[in-house]
């Protein structure tokens, strides 16, 4: 027995050298890269108060963000005294566009009350903190290590990802990852793990289109689950399409969409599920710097609807595809410019008890016959909420769902023939990982788990695949229950 317990012992040892090895190295090398924003407030200020607002404020918020909402909030709350002086809307007023501004709010709102059991400081213990409204585990440890020094692990997407990423760890959640570097990690890195992988999280080892061709671990990295960015040479052109279905283009704008688009470098920018008529857009969603707007919308207010913002003019604009049964619902637009169409589809849901199947089959052969004929044109991309899965490995329950809407066989038999006609599901060309989902139902904390499916998708006509340049999902950016989806096609077929 004893050689057996010696060799466990060896392998993780072995597992923490690598590690700190890691570490050591990666100190080096993010000297000179952006400071997180909670750690740069926590240099300017050891008040565990504005440490802890700040960190609530960072959540699915990009830094630069956090810190003008966190410069505003504080000009008028210096302490927790001045916070509990603001009205929730008034926070919300200072707080906006953090992501998910209207809970922040309300969590900021509420915690002089919170407070009032520690008077009115904040607690320095995991147990404690973890009591406090808009408080988690990465929040809490967050706290304790840079607001009271405290060894902790915080462990955010980017500490989850990279750390998995590396092998380090083989692990579903955050919380997990934490449990597991708890064992691994020596202590002295727990305070600066988090601080270290943001910040490469952030430059090079990113969610998306990670910088593998430049990172300093790249020989060594065994990139489980990586997709690395494709490094065009100095001919290589492309137009960035992302394809959102919003859940409410509204509802959407007050978690930061305007924000989102502006960030994204995106040349067109799709989104399904408005539930808007243009009269009733906000003067900012009308008028994002750089973008012109095109809707189709649903004669029944609040309901379906799609949209395409774009930095390039179109040549022509189509709503619908001539079919008044279909186009009364707002579920197509297509836009044609001189070397491509793209089509923006709101597929139907097939609802439950697949009350609505023989509808959305039948919009689907229509629009199918409707995207044939660009096809024949030139190069036609279609976009969208497709709403089904179409293999096993597209949602995380394949056979608890094989009779329910959105992996039903008449949907997955629909989709088998058109791809089979020459269309071709642009992600799966650059991804064949299982657990790639789009769309996390909103109940039992399903994104986190990722439990969930992949219904969005970028199609192109199989003509035109060598203009294909990347795809990929976006799973780190908030705002609704689906998140984007992104491809790049190449202005010019090279050849």
């Amino acid at each position: 027995m004893m050689p057996m317990r010696s060799h466990r012992c060896s392998k993780k040892n072995n597992m923490a050298i690598n590690l700190e090895s890691f570490l050591l190295a990666l100190e080096q090398e993010v000297i000179n890269y952006h400071t997180p924003v909670v750690d740069l407030i926590a240099a300017q200020t050891h008040d565990p108060f504005k440490i802890l607002v700040a960190t609530i404020l960072s959540a699915r918020t990009k830094d630069e963000t956090t810190a003008r909402a966190s410069r505003r909030l504080f000009n008028e709350a210096t302490d927790i005294h001045a916070l509990a002086g603001l009205s929730e809307e008034r926070i919300r007023e200072l707080i906006k566009p953090v992501g998910f501004f209207n809970n922040k709010a309300k969590y900021l709102h509420r915690l002089p009350d919170a407070l009032k059991s520690y008077v009115d400081k904040v607690p320095d213990e995991l147990d404690e903190l973890l009591k406090l409204p808009g408080v988690g585990r990465k929040t809490a440890n967050l706290v304790l290590s840079v607001a009271f020094d405290k060894p902790a692990i915080c462990v955010d997407t980017h500490v989850h990802r990279i750390m998995n990423i590396r092998g380090f760890v083989n692990t579903k959640n955050p919380e997990v990852t934490e449990m597991a570097l708890r064992k691994i990690l020596p202590v002295k890195y727990w305070k600066k793990v988090n601080s270290l992988l943001v910040v490469f999280g952030q430059a090079i080892c990113k969610p998306v289109g990670p910088q593998c061709d430049c990172c300093l671990f790249e020989q060594d990295c065994p990139k489980n689950g990586v997709t690395p960015r494709r490094v065009k040479s100095k001919d290589t052109d492309t137009v960035k399409f992302i394809s959102w279905n919003v859940n409410g283009l509204r509802a959407v704008e007050k978690k930061g969409f305007v924000d989102i688009v502006k960030g994204s470098g995106a040349d067109i920018f799709a989104v399904q599920e408005t539930r808007v008529w243009p009269e009733q857009l906000s003067d900012e969603l009308k008028n994002i710097p750089g973008y012109s707007n095109y809707f189709a919308k649903a004669k029944k207010r609040g309901y379906s609807g799609v949209a395409v913002y774009t930095r390039r003019k179109p040549l022509n604009v189509t709503t619908g595809i001539g079919v008044d049964q279909f186009d009364d619902e707002g579920r197509v637009l297509t836009l044609e410019f001189a070397d491509f169409f793209l089509t923006n589809v709101y597929f139907p849901n097939a609802q439950h008890g697949l009350k609505r199947i023989n509808y959305k089959i039948k919009f689907n052969n229509a629009l199918f016959e409707y995207v044939k004929q660009l096809a024949v044109k030139k190069t036609t991309i279609i976009c969208g909420d497709f709403n089904v899965a179409h293999k096993a490995i597209d949602l995380a329950n394949p056979e608890a769902n094989e009779k329910n809407p959105g992996f039903s066989i008449e949907e997955r038999n629909w989709m088998d023939r058109f791809i089979g006609a020459g269309w071709v599901d642009t992600f799966r060309i650059f991804n064949q990982e299982p657990g790639q989902y789009s769309w996390w139902s909103y109940r039992f904390n399903a994104r986190s788990k990722n439990i969930g499916w992949r219904i969005d998708y970028f199609i192109i006509n199989e003509n035109s695949k060598s203009r294909l340049y990347s795809a990929d999902i976006l799973t780190d950016i908030p705002g609704s229950d689906h998140c984007p989806v992104q491809m790049e096609l190449k202005t010019a077929i090279e050849g």
